[in-house]
């Protein structure tokens, strides 16, 4: 049923056309209308399909006196084949496999029309020959797509609004290519936006994507398109995605409030981005994936990560660059993992970053350059073998560990500068290596450069100042070092090996004895260099056979020789030795068929730093293997950065892994009150206390455990889990070293390199010794030998101006060559 009239005013001059006319249904006008002519259409419902030849103008009424419903009950309702003008009408459809309305050809002229239909889709353009100018136009779809270019077709959109489409809000594919500004596209069940096919394009200008049940936008299948100052955010699924070839340009957008990724690319497609925010996101603020793909970013900020996944993700070989960006509020800011996967960051910012800032996996590069990264666990982290890439003039500032590199990962760092790490500058473990040129440490809370496991890193002009444990601390075999300084403050390189390097000639950490150092030499009798395994999140090499498995151990009492050699720890030793006691006689007992008093075996170790708590922890597990208690009685040292994963469940994994290593031997936790800080929030150090006190009582016989730290912190410590103080026997308290302990090491130190003390230097030293300051950075049996190496440096500065010195003043330590009090080591 028709309800109205049309008024049509004929814009031609021919003799035979009235001038107007009145007619009954649309259909009827149509007939008689030509290009120019001006359809008024009357208030009303027009149940037909109408197609326009010609270039008319079909509008509703101006004066706002009624609606003009175009509702057919099957078919298209509208479909326009010329350069007409379309305004002020409603359309409606009812046919699922059809559109409402249809541009097959010209550039017809849509305005201020309103498409509220349930049709496969509320406007459908198609043809390389449609071109429609669609203004403020709303459609409204539930049962499809709200708008759809396909087959070549184009057409500018202006000020349109897509709203709860039943599919795609705004589709294009097979060669359309239309452009959009200042649109909306929301409430859609499907993609706000996707743009499929080769020779399909877009561009849209400052338009709206939002509450979208899917993902944002999508492009695929060798499409591309070009999004400004547009905004997507709200979303069910990924923000925006890239697949297969695709191409894709952001500039000035805001991606936010996104579940899933804010940009997600694959199969080789191609994102740049420029002056456009990530925020707000659930996992990954870019994820980018397979060989080919790749990421450009200029003057870009992803930040405030509502989940625990990287803000950037880049693997199975895709590469990304990051240029002037900023990544912050993030669980981790960027990791890059998978063989060929490559980054390159320039002058950009990574901060406030929960877990680490960068890191690079198996096999994967990275390069930095000029880049900032502070407020994070690890500025950086080389995980494993071919890993690498380059740190350039980067700065790492209030983290709790600038680098690390483990199991074959061999980065190089230059003039990089780490300042304020709650533990280490840099830190080399399980194998790792590495080249560090130039690079500085300062103010650690920690050691400056932290080598363990023999890893064969090498260090050229490195400086250290102000690191509390120490600027240098190697194992044996594996570093060199060349022409590396620190200020003296704190404790000084801190293994023998570090002192055998420096009392040979040419060696040391000064400027003015440079030369190569490679770090080789006999261990201390007073406290072994550090060999802590590695973090326990990265895989290890098999550890290898230690001297004292069940066939080959030591017997008790030379192990026990050794400790009694140890400089004082006279309380220690006792206690030691009553342990020992009491599992000997157990044994016994249980031969003789009697009942043996259970010991429990772990212990807990407290005291300052250099008091030989590593040291002693070797040696019980050596004891232990001799009396066949333990397997193998092998050390196996870690702290927090082994124990303390980055991700949700990854904390358990690590301490079992740990745990597993430690199997048949020693597991000695330094530092172990870090497991439960006072401030801990959410942190997942607890998880690996209780996950510790399980393993424990699961496999009481299978690993012996000891804790060890600061008196006072290891006392809150047993307090933070029900089970933790139970699991351990006793607590075994390491004493400050006096002066006269101190003046014996140093004699020690002296006889094993082949040094002898002058006359009056063993008084001095003494004096020396009780006139040292004692605070927090007290390194005790460190302290010793740090002393001895630095009358090693200035023996070797007053010698070397002799011309042919003689045996005595070659192996002779003076008085003088004792450190001045105002610069303690």
């Amino acid at each position: 049923m028709v309800q109205g009239t049309v008024q049509v005013t004929h814009g031609g001059s021919s003799r035979w056309r009235r001038r107007s006319g009145e007619y009954p249904t649309l259909t009827a006008a149509l007939a008689v209308a030509g290009d120019g002519d001006v359809l008024s259409i009357a208030p009303g419902t027009y149940r037909e399909n109408l197609v326009l030849h010609h270039a008319v103008t079909l509008r509703g009424p101006e004066d706002g006196s009624g609606s003009v419903r175009i509702a057919p009950l099957d078919g298209v309702a509208l479909t326009l084949r010329a350069s007409a003008v379309v305004q002020d009408l409603y359309l409606e459809g009812q046919d699922r496999a059809a559109p409402a309305l249809l541009v097959e050809d010209g550039s017809p002229e849509l305005t201020d029309l309103r498409v509220s239909t349930h049709s496969a889709a509320g406007i459908e353009v198609r043809g390389p020959g449609a071109r429609p100018l669609v203004r403020r136009c709303t459609v409204e779809n539930p049962a499809g797509v709200g708008i759809a270019v396909l087959d070549g077709g184009g057409g500018v959109f202006e000020e349109c609004e897509v709203v709860s489409s039943g599919q795609t809000g705004f589709s294009v594919r097979g060669g359309g290519r239309p452009r959009l500004e200042r649109c909306r596209i929301h409430h859609s069940t499907g993609a706000g936006i996707a743009v499929t096919g080769e020779g399909s394009g877009l561009e849209a200008l400052g338009c709206e994507v939002y509450e979208v049940r899917g993902a944002g936008v999508q492009i695929a299948a060798r499409a591309a398109a070009r999004l400004t100052d547009c905004a997507v955010h709200r979303t069910s699924a990924d923000g925006v995605t890239l697949d297969t070839d695709a191409v894709l340009t952001l500039a000035g957008c805001d991606i936010h409030d996104i579940p899933e990724n804010a940009v997600d690319l694959r199969s080789r497609s191609v994102l740049t981005l420029s002056r456009t925010s990530v925020r707000r996101f659930g996992r990954n603020g870019l994820s980018v994936w397979d060989p080919g793909t790749r990421v450009d970013a200029d003057s870009c900020e992803i930040h405030d990560s509502t989940g625990d996944y990287p803000a950037v993700w880049v693997s199975d070989g895709a590469t990304a660059s990051l240029d002037s960006c900023r990544v912050h509020d993030v669980p981790d800011a960027l990791f890059v993992l998978d063989r060929g996967s490559s980054v390159d960051v320039t002058d950009s910012d990574l901060s406030q970053v929960r877990n680490t800032a960068v890191s690079v996996s198996d096999g994967a590069t990275a390069q930095l350059d000029d880049c900032r990264i502070r407020e994070a666990g690890t500025g950086a982290w080389f995980r494993d073998h071919g890993s690498g890439g380059t740190l350039a003039g980067c700065t790492i500032d209030a983290v709790q560990t600038g680098v690390i590199v483990t199991k074959g990962a061999d980065p190089t760092l230059e003039r990089c500068t780490v300042t304020s790490p709650a533990e280490a500058g840099f830190y080399v473990s399980a194998g790792g290596r590495g080249t560090f040129k130039a690079c500085r440490v300062t103010d650690s809370s920690g050691f400056g450069f932290h080598v363990l496991d023999g890893c064969r890193t090498t260090l050229t002009r490195c400086h250290t100042e102000r690191c509390a444990r120490g600027g240098y601390e190697f194992a044996e075999d594996g570093p060199v070092a060349e022409e590396c300084t620190g200020d003296g403050s704190g404790p000084r390189p801190a293994s023998a090996a570090a002192a055998a390097a420096q009392s040979a000639p040419g060696g040391g950490f000064t400027g003015a004895q440079s030369g190569v150092r490679t770090v080789t030499a006999a261990r201390s009798p007073v406290a072994q260099p550090s060999q802590a395994p590695p973090a326990a999140s990265v895989p290890r090499p098999a550890d290898p056979e230690p001297a004292g498995d069940a066939a080959g151990a030591r017997a008790s009492g030379a192990v026990l020789g050794q400790l009694d050699a140890l400089v004082g720890l006279d309380s220690v030793k006792r206690e030691v030795r009553a342990l020992t006691d009491m599992i000997e006689v157990g044994r016994r007992r249980q031969r003789a068929g009697l009942k043996a008093a259970s010991v429990r075996r772990h212990l807990v170790f407290t005291g300052s730093p250099g008091t030989g708590k590593t040291t002693v922890a070797r040696l019980y597990g050596e004891i232990l293997a001799s009396l066949g208690v333990l397997e193998r009685g092998h050390l196996v040292e870690v702290s927090r950065v082994d124990l303390v994963g980055e991700h949700i469940g990854s904390t358990a994994i690590r301490t079992q892994e740990a745990f597993e290593r430690a199997r048949g031997g020693v597991l000695f936790i330094d530092e172990a009150y870090a497991l439960a800080p006072e401030d801990s929030g959410r942190d997942f150090g607890r998880e690996a206390i209780d996950t510790l006190v399980k393993l424990m009582e699961d496999h009481r016989d299978a690993v012996v455990v000891i804790v060890a730290g600061y008196t006072a912190e290891m006392d809150r410590f047993l307090t933070v889990n029900p089970g933790v103080a139970s699991r351990f026997s006793r607590t075994i308290a390491f004493g400050d070293y006096g002066p006269g302990e101190l003046l014996r090491i140093v004699e020690q130190q002296a006889e094993e390199h082949e040094y002898r003390l002058g006359e009056g230097t063993a008084e001095a030293l003494l004096t020396y010794f009780t006139e040292l300051p004692k605070g927090p950075a007290f390194g005790n049996g460190r302290t010793a030998r740090q002393t001895f190496e630095s009358m090693v440096e200035r023996h070797a500065g007053r010698v070397a101006q002799l011309s042919e010195p003689s045996t005595d003043e070659l192996t002779l330590l003076f008085p003088a060559d004792l450190p001045a009090l105002s610069a303690p080591c």
